[in-house]
């Protein structure tokens, strides 16, 4: 499988971008799931910055031909909401919740991407900000960068960097111990704060869902896809977007599935993180690039047990029927069904799943942490396990 991710241009693990940065220097705490920087604006030893920069990948060119083909301007709005939760999550786990200053860079081909398109960018971006102030989440947006590069991009790339200072005191700095339990938090379903089912795909492997599940009449847009990928790589599945499929016993519509939008769960962290259980939180982690594995880059000499994961949701049942892809590398690339995951002590689990289902957000502790020789990962699902080792995420 791994040569299928190099035939398509992508990587699954980053290798080339930790190669990259390693030795530079990782900010005043090293083990923090975002770099924290000195407050360099007031020279406050008592403040740090963040600063967090992500895009929506691969998933615009899904909402480039979904518009293509319904012409629905409002998969933009949704990708929007991709992008930017890719940045505000991330920094919701070192505990930035409000007050979050938030810049946009678009790159667009304007041949292909007209001015309705940015306009619902834009106007869905601020509607999203609109609907997180009613949680004590506090966006303000700072206008940013929209250029026309069509000698770069094929269709459009749509990007955030976020800017919060805050206080050390409400820092969450990852130190996850042996006998700490996992809560996983879903990523499908309806929150309460969303308006409709959310499939739980969020913006990761985009690349191999949508070759793997769409099949070639989308060659038909050669916009949509890198010139250098052999034909054998592209389009492979069986699929068109607005296809209904029957899973787990329901009918979906593919294109709904893998548009999904990316879910923040900054509701749900504001509630932790406002709470008395704030003090006993060990850990915040979001599933994003190296899905289940992602928690290895912030744990020493531990043993990580996921054995009790929430259900596989529809839309990765799709991806593996499709793609045949192992279990131990679908749980590499995607989150699975748990996007978010909290390290707590277990006399803290209830007061956490508690606040979590309010949001009406399935919840469970999905495994525990144990003292270990190495850094290993094992997971096991309904009679399968496996594990990751140093050098495997």
């Amino acid at each position: 499988m791994a040569d299928k991710y190099n035939k398509r241009g992508v990587s699954a693990s980053k290798s080339e971008v930790h190669t990259a940065i390693a030795g530079l220097d990782k900010g005043l705490y090293p083990n923090a799931f975002c770099k924290i920087l000195p407050d360099v604006s007031t020279g406050n030893p008592e403040f740090v910055n963040l600063m967090h920069a992500d895009t929506a990948g691969t998933k615009t060119v899904l909402s480039y031909l979904y518009w293509k083909e319904e012409n629905d301007l409002s998969v933009w709005s949704d990708v929007a909401q991709d992008a930017l939760v890719m940045n505000l999550d991330d920094m919701g786990c070192v505990g930035a919740i409000d007050r979050i200053l938030v810049s946009s860079t678009i790159g667009r081909n304007k041949h292909l991407i007209p001015g309705e398109v940015l306009t619902e960018i834009i106007q869905g971006t601020a509607r999203f900000a609109e609907k997180l102030k009613a949680y004590g989440v506090n966006l303000q947006l700072a206008g940013g960068e929209t250029a026309d590069v069509g000698d770069v991009v094929r269709t459009i790339d749509i990007g955030f960097t976020t800017f919060a200072r805050l206080a050390k005191a409400d820092l969450i700095v990852n130190a996850i111990k042996p006998g700490d339990i996992i809560i996983g938090l879903a990523s499908y379903g309806q929150a309460s704060y969303e308006d409709r089912y959310n499939s739980g795909i969020g913006s990761n492997g985009l690349t191999q869902a949508r070759h793997d599940v769409l099949d070639k009449r989308y060659e038909r847009y050669p916009e949509s896809f890198d010139p250098h990928t052999e034909a054998a790589y592209r389009f492979t599945g069986s699929y068109g977007l607005t296809d209904q499929v029957n899973l787990q016993g329901k009918d979906y519509e593919i294109g709904q599935l893998l548009l999904s939008p990316t879910r923040t769960y900054l509701p749900v962290l504001a509630a932790l993180l406002r709470s008395p259980v704030k003090s006993s939180i060990h850990g915040i982690i979001h599933n994003t690039g190296g899905g289940l594995t992602k928690v290895m880059k912030f744990v020493d000499q531990c043993r990580i047990v996921k054995d009790r994961l929430l259900p596989v949701p529809p839309v990765f049942e799709l991806i593996q029927q499709v793609s045949k892809a192992p279990l131990k590398e679908m749980h590499q690339v995607f989150n699975m069904g748990q996007r978010l995951e909290v390290y707590i002590p277990e006399n803290q689990a209830n007061n956490v799943i508690d606040i979590v289902n309010d949001f009406n957000i399935d919840c469970q502790i999905i495994g525990y942490v144990e003292s270990a020789g190495i850094n290993e990962l094992v997971i096991s699902r309904d009679g399968d396990a496996w594990s990751y080792h140093p050098g495997e995420y």
